[in-house]
């Protein structure tokens, strides 16, 4: 078996040799591949050709089909199957191992030998005939894709909406719509819309709309929208977790979350913000916004995942040294948890990675290059989304430059977006399986019942139950590193969520800036988000910063902008002609250049540095609760900067409480040691299978 999914070399050397040194047995080069794997994507792609799950021979049909579909998919005529022997790498297979599985041999101290094999998709072997029918490197490439690559076709859709309806049109809408039917404060008696059209730029007045029997201000309506979106996102999250896990649910599950919030934001399209029925925009704000979130959970379990199948990494992975007494031990270890949960040998998706312990140099060499490798594979993700939200920023800029950033211009950018989302979650359809290329816990698959005998009601409440125990102060202190950063996340995430909305409504309300100069602000700013999430990983190679650094340099870099918008309170920056505080609508601009650099970087580095700190093979039960930490921090920044807003009728002042939830996770985030949460983490699932054992 050949641990590195790459054979160009192997057939070079072979092509270029005339005569081939025979080794005394067979030695198979292919895939390794779990009974969980396989079962997962036959469930994921031809669930038609299985029986019905209860019959006794399910997961041998199911074994034999992933081969069928496999050998269908790569083309090569004479891909085999075989159990192989693992042995550590540079050792040859032992003896014993060899004389347990001859016949003839009658010894009885071989007969509790615990031997480590994987389950291989063979495309050759050293045999004369085998090689010479070896497979093109075409054939080769293709199964390296299938088996290291997950999909990421879905993030170039959703993206989308999140750049260009999200942060930009949807709260510039809502706003609108609520200013369409509100009225001039105090009197509450001159409508709001008589005014927009002759009101001097520098006009200081407030617009309030009726909801039920409460006045609210129209940019107060809008961050309320907002944050009990995130919130009802939050309790989304947490709810369909179990269900999610379930590999034949989670892609349906995406798809269904994909079209309620793509075909919500198309809705806009219809409703009139003269209509009667204007309330209705916020609940399709929210069905989007909780559809977005809910749908991307699935999504962010790939990246660890993407990462150690990266050529770098497999690379360095091989070159990891370790004993043959070492890896004995650790796949003698593995082997008895897999009995113990009731799971095979072959259970072990990749058995050469295991938990072997290295020399400090070598595994630190690969965390590093596991860390870079996060990052960069994070990065090129937001860049793909960025770029796909400018192309479509872009063409609404033409309707609402033309239209004069009408309401329906507005309404048409939002449903725009979400003809977008829904047209290229198409592809996502057709190609994304149900998870099978996300290495999960044997053990944790094993607490899901592969029979007919549940409900959702019984899934959410168990849903809720596991992050009960994942919440428990005993977890906590196992993982109190990973925790640390999460709390940080959850200040962070809310503060520069908050920075993003509060600006644009800022721009809009008291800076006076027309429809088409925000939509230029939020194509500037995605734009320099790609160049920012491509230039960190340059200056982190070049400077060797870790993952830490670049994210506290970061974060200082944005709460500079709020505490500049504090800055306008001064007196030596009010008045006509004055320059600076962000009073002027050209600071807009350059602080927009300025935020989208750090802030694209930041959202790839967040990812990147939290997958650093998470159990092995448990990556997407903690992505899960990440993404509940960002939802359910998200709803309270725009909450208090509403409550702010209100009550002082100058949103501005909502900048030092900016600067203040920023500023409060540095401290949290530098307490977070990268090395010893790495060690906790592993140590973690160790001690998981052995108390199970």
């Amino acid at each position: 078996y050949n641990p590195a999914p790459s054979l160009n070399i192997l057939l070079d050397h072979h092509s270029n040799s005339s005569v081939r040194k025979k080794q005394p047995h067979n030695q198979y080069y292919g895939y390794a591949a779990s009974r969980a794997w396989r079962l997962r994507l036959v469930e994921g792609y031809r669930p038609e050709a299985l029986p019905d799950r209860n019959v006794k021979y399910y997961e041998d049909t199911a074994m034999m089909r992933s081969y069928e579909l496999i050998r269908h998919w790569s083309g090569i005529v004479t891909l085999d199957t075989k159990v192989c022997f693992n042995p550590p790498k540079g050792c040859s297979v032992p003896p014993e191992w060899i004389a347990l599985f001859d016949e003839d041999d009658e010894d009885e101290e071989y007969e509790d030998i615990d031997i480590p094999t994987v389950y291989v998709f063979a495309v050759c072997s050293d045999l004369e005939d085998s090689f010479e029918q070896r497979p093109t490197q075409e054939e080769v490439d293709y199964m390296t894709k299938l088996f290291g690559h997950a999909p990421q076709c879905y993030a170039f859709a959703s993206e989308v909406f999140v750049v260009v309806s999200l942060t930009l049109f949807l709260p510039i809408c809502l706003e609108q719509f609520a200013r369409d039917n509100g009225y001039l404060q105090p009197e509450k008696t001159e409508p709001c819309s008589s005014l927009s059209a002759t009101a001097p730029a520098s006009a200081d007045v407030r617009c309030a709309v009726k909801i039920g029997w409460l006045w609210i201000d129209t940019a107060s309506f809008s961050l309320y929208v907002y944050s009990i979106s995130v919130a009802l996102q939050a309790l989304t999250v947490i709810s369909m977790g179990s269900i999610a896990d379930r590999p034949l649910y989670r892609k349906p599950l995406l798809l269904t979350f994909a079209a309620i919030g793509a075909f919500s934001a198309i809705l806009f399209l219809p409703l009139s913000s003269t209509s009667p029925l204007w309330p209705v925009s916020a609940l399709l704000a929210i069905f989007a916004n909780v559809g977005f979130g809910a749908s991307v959970v699935a999504m962010n379990a790939y990246l660890p995942s993407l990462a150690k199948d990266s050529p770098e990494i497999a690379q360095a992975k091989y070159d990891l040294p370790s004993s043959c007494e070492s890896q004995n031990e650790e796949a003698t270890l593995a082997a008895s948890a897999d009995d113990e949960l009731g799971h095979s040998l072959e259970e072990a998706s990749s058995p050469l990675l295991g938990y072997p312990t290295h020399s400090g140099t070598s595994q630190s060499n690969y965390d590093a290059a596991l860390s870079r490798a996060t990052s960069r594979i994070s990065s090129l993700g937001i860049a793909s989304g960025y770029g796909a939200g400018i192309i479509l920023l872009l063409v609404a800029l033409v309707p609402v430059t033309r239209l004069h950033g009408s309401t329906f211009s507005l309404r048409l950018a939002i449903g725009l977006s979400g003809i977008w989302w829904a047209l290229f979650s198409i592809p996502a359809a057709i190609w994304l399986p149900n998870a099978t290329n996300i290495e999960e816990s044997p053990a944790e698959y094993g607490t899901v019942n592969t029979d007919n005998d549940w409900t959702f009601s019984s899934e959410i409440a168990a849903a809720w139950r596991r992050l009960g125990v994942m919440l428990r102060w005993r977890e906590i202190k196992r993982l109190q590193h990973t925790f640390r950063y999460l709390a940080a996340w959850f200040l962070l995430s809310d503060g520069f969520t908050t920075i993003t909305s509060t600006a644009i409504l800022f721009g809009k309300t008291t800076l006076h800036m027309q429809p088409s100069s925000l939509v230029l602000i939020g194509a500037i700013t995605p734009t320099l988000g790609i160049i920012g999430s491509l230039v960190f990983p340059s200056l982190q190679r070049r400077f060797m910063w870790s993952n830490l650094r670049v994210i506290v340099l970061l974060v200082i870099m944005v709460s500079l902008i709020p505490a500049y918008g504090c800055l306008g309170f001064l007196p030596i920056f009010k008045g006509d002609g004055r320059f600076g505080g962000l009073t002027t609508q050209g600071e807009m601009f350059a602080l927009a250049v300025y935020f989208g650099f750090a802030y694209g970087a930041f959202q790839s580095y967040a990812r990147a540095f939290y997958a650093e700190l998470l159990p092995p093979g448990e990556e997407a039960r903690w992505y899960g609760l990440f993404s509940i930490t960002d939802k359910s921090s998200s709803f309270v920044g725009p909450l208090i900067v509403g409550l702010i807003a209100d009550s002082t009728g100058n949103i501005r002042y909502a900048f030092f409480f900016l600067v203040f939830m920023v500023w409060a996770a540095v401290p949290v985030l530098l307490s977070v040691n990268v090395d010893k949460g790495r060690q906790d983490a592993r140590d973690y699932v160790s001690r998981r299978a052995l108390v199970e054992e």
